[in-house]
């Protein structure tokens, strides 16, 4: 879905610092394709050290040999999974940010709540709410002493009211509120929950069909979008691109 307008952010902080000589580290989720792939070429060619996941391992692999990241296959709303990435980054020196890309659309065709599958929108809820809170959790040690940032992709549909998005939209309007009190309790971590805006990606094909979703934007021309934010570092809040 598009994008809506960006929010007030809760308050300033100091730029990103990795340990002095070191390269700093990101942590990518959803990165086999679409703007998670982009992110982490993106971040890649602009110097950072890379661990990367998603579920489908061949396409990981592929996006691990571009990127030189380390990569490991596996579902984020597996508390296993989650332990093997946080530890991943620890060993790689610590993680500077951490990205939540990694997302589900719930239940395909878009359904109207009164007739949403519940075990569908549990499913969504838990990866797309759960498992980010989750890897906040795990990382967040490393993330306060590095004074690092954190970026949740969000949507529009967590602010508008779009007929069969419910569901989804509302894992979204979680998350964005799940980011909104963690920039609040964490004033030293940088916490953005990014709307950016709709995009060629296989989620929007499943959503729209493939007419409609050749209209969005190329991830990758999304992507130097979120590089910059990180290295401008503003305030925390809602951002759209």
């Amino acid at each position: 879905m598009g994008g809506t307008g960006a929010g007030t952010g809760t308050r300033s902080v100091a730029g990103t610092r990795p340990v002095e000589g070191s390269r700093p580290t990101a942590l990518v989720t959803g990165a086999s394709r679409g703007l998670g792939l982009a992110l982490a070429r993106a971040l890649a060619t602009d110097g950072w050290q890379l661990v990367i996941t998603a579920r489908g391992a061949a396409d990981l692999e592929k996006a691990a040999g571009e990127t030189g990241a380390t990569a490991l296959a596996g579902d984020v709303a597996d508390p296993a999974h989650r332990a093997r990435l946080a530890e991943a980054a620890h060993r790689l020196g610590g993680l500077d940010l951490l990205v939540n890309n990694a997302s589900t659309l719930g239940a395909v065709p878009l359904t109207p709540l009164g007739a949403y599958p519940l075990d569908a929108f549990t499913g969504a809820l838990e990866s797309n709410v759960v498992a980010p809170l989750a890897l906040i959790q795990a990382t967040l040690r490393g993330l306060r002493e590095r004074r690092g940032a954190v970026i949740n992709i969000s949507s529009d549909a967590a602010v508008e009211a779009y007929e069969g998005w419910g569901g989804y939209g509302a894992t979204k309007a979680a998350l964005d509120q799940l980011s909104h009190v963690l920039a609040v309790e964490e004033p030293d971590i940088a916490v953005w929950w990014v709307d950016p805006g709709e995009m060629r990606t296989r989620m929007l094909v499943d959503a729209l069909g493939e007419e409609e979703a050749a209209n969005g934007a190329d991830p990758d021309t999304v992507a130097p979008f979120l590089v910059d934010l990180v290295k401008r570092r503003p305030h925390s809040g809602r951002v759209t691109r």
